[in-house]
């Protein structure tokens, strides 16, 4: 995985357009987890976790953004698009970028529980998968962590 101190510029501008999705999650009472799908520099889809409201427990916002990008551009395979996702994503999640052949993979929180990638370095380097794709975490990290821990205080604080 690779792991940068100084994100790029369009990396910082992608991760806030994925911190909007993610606070339009948090408002419909959705896991505030936020996605955007960037394709030559402009934005092909942004979504956000709709687990709940959708009775669907794969529409994790990476999956969300991945479909609307496959339709946005007709074709199941999205080899030059780069996905930015305010949490590291899962085991579901990542298998979905694998068969999207996405070129590139961006997110913000680490998710030290059910994150992949943080818990299993080698996981996309296994010789078994067809595709690999660079890997960059911890991208306005702060923000992204910040906003779930403020839903998952809220929570339990009105239960």
């Amino acid at each position: 995985m690779t792991s940068i101190s100084d994100p790029s510029d369009q990396d910082r501008e992608a991760m806030s357009h994925a911190l909007s999705c993610a606070k339009k999650a948090q408002l419909m009472g959705e896991v505030p987890v936020g996605a955007v799908v960037i394709r030559e520099n402009k934005i092909i889809a942004a979504t956000y976790n709709q687990t709940i409201t959708s009775c669907d427990p794969s529409a994790h916002a990476e999956v969300q953004a991945l479909r609307q990008a496959a339709q946005q551009q007709k074709n199941h395979r999205l080899v030059d698009v780069t996905l930015y996702v305010t949490l590291e994503p899962c085991l579901m999640c990542l298998g979905a970028m694998i068969q999207a052949r996405i070129q590139r993979l961006v997110f913000g929180a680490y998710d030290t529980r059910c994150g992949i990638l943080s818990q299993q370095a080698s996981s996309l380097q296994d010789v078994r998968l067809n595709h690999r794709f660079q890997i960059t975490g911890g991208v306005l990290a702060e923000e992204a962590a910040q906003i779930l821990k403020n839903f998952f205080y809220n929570v339990v604080k009105l239960t």
